[in-house]
């Protein structure tokens, strides 16, 4: 789990099975609206196809977000084994970058250094021209 500064949740974990016994293989969602309203304006500025390319391009990216995506798996065993997502984890990983709301609460959950992909998306919230978001910027409230 992660928290901005003013206490409230920003990212969650999730059981990777359903209390009805659906599995379920995101382990991390974001939370705050601010960041998802962040990570859903870069997603609709293309990031998740230009970050795929480069994937297809760049073998030491390729590798560590693959590297990226066996800590997730871990993370995920650690909690309980669900053979039906057995070596699915989310976002897209390890070969595509299909959501960065997933990409971004595992980067804030696990801390820097782990999804290099995760970790250039909350960079580049923070870079956002209209309404930029990092951590320790947000100040969310219910009536905002």
């Amino acid at each position: 789990m992660h928290r901005c500064l003013t206490g409230h949740p920003t990212v969650v974990e999730t059981e990777p099975r359903l209390d009805d016994g659906t599995p379920f293989p995101t382990l991390y969602y974001l939370t705050c609206p601010r960041a998802v309203a962040a990570a859903s304006t870069l997603e609709s500025l293309g990031v998740m196809a230009e970050m795929s390319d480069r994937l297809e391009r760049d073998e030491a990216l390729a590798a560590a977000y693959r590297a990226a995506h066996e800590d997730y798996l871990q993370r995920r065993e650690r909690i309980a084994h669900v053979e039906e997502v057995a070596g699915v984890s989310a976002g897209g990983m390890p070969t595509r970058v299909k959501c960065l709301h997933v990409l971004v609460a595992h980067s804030l959950a696990v801390g820097r250094g782990v999804n290099p992909l995760g970790d250039e998306a909350l960079g580049l919230m923070a870079r956002l021209e209209e309404k930029p978001w990092t951590s320790a910027s947000c100040a969310w409230r219910p009536e905002n």
